[in-house]
């Protein structure tokens, strides 16, 4: 079995940028990932200044995002229309 390093100083500097409900926001999207969809490859970690959403981007189209310590939710954006739908649960967003 191969082991490689993996860098996570991009995402420690993030996380340690965040306030306390965003940081709890990050956990609820970290916590949803490895429940629902581990194995899909994400494509961005970051934190919409705008709207306050914390959020993992996967490279299907589909985001998983929280805002002030809330539930998550799961964004599909449709790369033709510019459109984000907002779905409950990772299965809808993916039907």
């Amino acid at each position: 079995m191969k082991i490689t390093s993996v860098d996570l100083t991009q995402y420690c500097k993030f996380v340690e940028n965040l306030g306390s409900s965003d940081l709890e926001s990050a956990i609820k999207v970290h916590d949803a990932y490895l429940r629902n969809c581990h194995g899909e490859s994400i494509m961005d970690i970051g934190m919409n200044q705008y709207t306050g959403y914390v959020y993992f981007a996967l490279d299907n189209g589909i985001s998983i995002a929280s805002c002030f310590g809330q539930d998550v939710e799961y964004i599909k954006f449709d790369f033709e229309t510019g459109e984000e739908k907002f779905f409950n649960t990772y299965q809808e967003a993916i039907s």
